[in-house]
C-alpha cells in the first residue's frame, strides 16, 4: 500500500478535515488473534451456506471491514473505491454533476438553491422546487447521498428531473447535461459601509487563496480600511486542515500556533503554525499571496453555532485563545478527534482516528465544544429545533476527552436572548436565473447575509461598533 494519508477530522456526514502528510512509518505488523479470525471464518461459511439468498464473497468483506471501523468511533470507516473518489471530489470542490444545493423534504429532495452558472441554473431550476423523480427512479424514500450520486455523473452525460413546483399544475420536466461543478467555499459582501462579511461553507482546497481575494475585493469597494470583519463559520462542518490554519493565518501574526495534535504514533503528534508551510497549495504557491495586509488587524468577530464543527472549531478556537477575535453565538459540534484517510490497494481506503487536537492554550474541543465570548441563540429556532441538535457527545462510542470532561461547558459569559422573530416575510432564495445586482453577492445560498432578519449577525455587527466606541474612548 503506498504510504500516503490524508490528516481528517470530520464533522457528521460529509465534513472532513485534511491534510496531505506523510504516513504512519513502517512497523512490525502486530500477531493475528487466530482464534478470532476462526470464529470469523466459520460466520462467514455459515452466511455463505444458509442466508435465505446468495451474498457475493466482496459484500461480506466490505461490510466486515466496516463494521470493524464503525465499532470504534463515529467517524472511523471503510470507503469502497467510489465513496474514496467522492470524498476526494468533495475536498478539491470540483465534480461533474448539474449544480444544485438540496436537502430533504417530506421524503423527495428540495432545491435549497442552484448555483450559478451551472446547467441547473441555466435551466430554469428554483429554490424551493421539489425533485420527485431522477431519470426513470421516485426520489421518495432515498436518501440524500443516493440522491446525489444519481445526479453526479461524467460531464456531458445527460439525466432528466421531474420537478414539482409552486403554483405549477404539473410536474416539470428538465433534461439537463452534466458539467464540472467548481463550488466557492467562501461568500463575501459588505453588510455596512465601513463593515464586511465572509461566510466560509467548508474548507476546501482553495479557500484560503479565496479568502484572501474576497478581502481584496471588500477593502477595494470599501476605498478605505474596514472599521470590522464578521467571519461566519456556523453551520461549516470542517473541510481540509491546510485550508483552516490557512484562513487562521490570514488573521495571525506569522509562526503563531494555530492547532496541535496528539496521539499514539510520531506522525500523529503536530503543531501546526501560521507557517507558509503549514497551509501552502501542492503547487507550494502562497494562497495568501493578495491579502490585504490591514487584514491582519481589523477588528473581527467569529459566529459559530452548533453545526460548527471540525476545522471551523479550529480556526475559531486558535482566533479565541490568540485574543485575535470575539466568538459570538452558541456552543459549537465539539469534534476534536482527527482521521487519517489510508487508501487501500482496491482503490478504496480507511478513515481512521489517530489523534486528538487542541486548540494553542491546550483546551481539547472533543465532546464538549467551544463556547462563545458571547452566548446568542437562534431566533429562527423553537426549543424543539433546539433539543434535535445532535452533538458529538450526543454520537454513540465517541472519544472521550482527554481531560475526563464530556459535558458541555458551562460558561459565566453573557448571554444574549434571541428577539422576537421579525414580523417581515422571511428573506427569500435568491433567483439565480435573474440578473445579480452585485455578482460577488451571489450564491449565499440557504444563509443569506441580511441583519434584519438574521439576530446573530445583527448582534456580532453590534458588537464590532461597540468595539469601536470603546477603542475611540481609549485613544
Amino acid at each position: 500500500m503506498k504510504k500516503i494519508a490524508w490528516l481528517v477530522a470530520g464533522a457528521m456526514a460529509g465534513g472532513v478535515l485534511t491534510l496531505s502528510m506523510q504516513a504512519l512509518a513502517d512497523k512490525e505488523a502486530s500477531p493475528l488473534p487466530l482464534n478470532e479470525l476462526r470464529t470469523f471464518a466459520e460466520v462467514f461459511s455459515l452466511i455463505k451456506q444458509s442466508y435465505v439468498e446468495p451474498v457475493d464473497d466482496k459484500k461480506l468483506i466490505d461490510e466486515a471491514i466496516k463494521g470493524m471501523l464503525t465499532g470504534l468511533d463515529p467517524h472511523s470507516d471503510y470507503m469502497t473505491p467510489d465513496e474514496f473518489k467522492e470524498l476526494r471530489e468533495g475536498t478539491q470542490g470540483e465534480f461533474g454533476g448539474l449544480g444544485i444545493e438540496i436537502g430533504a423534504e417530506d421524503g423527495l429532495v428540495k432545491v435549497v438553491s442552484p448555483i450559478e452558472d451551472t446547467p441547473a441554473q441555466k435551466a430554469g431550476i428554483k429554490s424551493g422546487d421539489l425533485i420527485i423523480k431522477i431519470d426513470d427512479t421516485p426520489v421518495r424514500g432515498l436518501s440524500l447521498n443516493d440522491a446525489v450520486k444519481k445526479m453526479r455523473g461524467k460531464p456531458g452525460s445527460k439525466v432528466t428531473l421531474t420537478i414539482a413546483r409552486k403554483n405549477e399544475t404539473k410536474p416539470l420536466v428538465f433534461t439537463l447535461a452534466r458539467a464540472i461543478i467548481k463550488t466557492k467555499s467562501v461568500k463575501y459582501k459588505m453588510l455596512e459601509p465601513d463593515f464586511g462579511y465572509v461566510r466560509i461553507a467548508q474548507f476546501q482546497e482553495h479557500t484560503a487563496e479565496d479568502l484572501a481575494a474576497g478581502l481584496q475585493k471588500l477593502y477595494k469597494d470599501n476605498k478605505q480600511p474596514l472599521k470590522g470583519l464578521v467571519l461566519d463559520l456556523r453551520d461549516d462542518p470542517g473541510g481540509l486542515l491546510n485550508g483552516a490554519v490557512g484562513v487562521a493565518a490570514a488573521f495571525l501574526p506569522k509562526d503563531k500556533l494555530v492547532v496541535y495534535t496528539e496521539g499514539r504514533t510520531p506522525d500523529a503528534k503536530m503543531r501546526l503554525t501560521a507557517t507558509l508551510q503549514n497551509y501552502a497549495r501542492q503547487n507550494g504557491t502562497d494562497p495568501l499571496a493578495k491579502l490585504p495586509a490591514e487584514a491582519r488587524n481589523v477588528p473581527m468577530v467569529v459566529l459559530v453555532n452548533g453545526g460548527s464543527a471540525s476545522a471551523s472549531e479550529i480556526v475559531a478556537g486558535a482566533l479565541q485563545d490568540q485574543k485575535r477575535a470575539l466568538l459570538v453565538g452558541t456552543q459549537t459540534f465539539g469534534k476534536g478527534s482527527v482521521q487519517s484517510i489510508l487508501p487501500l490497494g482496491s482503490q478504496g481506503g480507511i478513515k481512521l482516528t489517530t489523534a486528538r487536537y487542541f486548540t494553542p492554550s491546550g483546551r481539547s474541543i472533543q465532546a464538549k465544544g467551544i463556547v462563545p465570548d458571547v452566548v446568542v441563540e437562534d431566533a429562527t429556532l423553537t426549543a424543539a429545533d433546539q433539543a434535535l441538535r445532535v452533538r458529538e457527545a450526543d454520537l454513540e462510542n465517541h472519544l472521550a476527552n482527554p481531560n475526563g470532561d464530556d459535558k458541555p461547558a458551562k460558561t459565566a459569559k453573557p448571554e444574549v436572548k434571541p428577539a422576537p422573530k421579525p414580523v417581515a416575510a422571511p428573506v427569500q432564495q435568491q433567483d439565480k436565473g435573474k440578473p445579480q445586482d452585485n455578482p460577488d453577492d451571489a450564491g449565499f445560498g440557504p444563509r443569506e447575509p441580511n441583519v434584519k432578519n438574521d439576530y446573530q449577525l445583527s448582534q456580532a455587527l453590534n458588537v464590532l461598533k461597540v468595539q469601536q466606541i470603546l477603542q475611540k474612548r481609549a485613544n
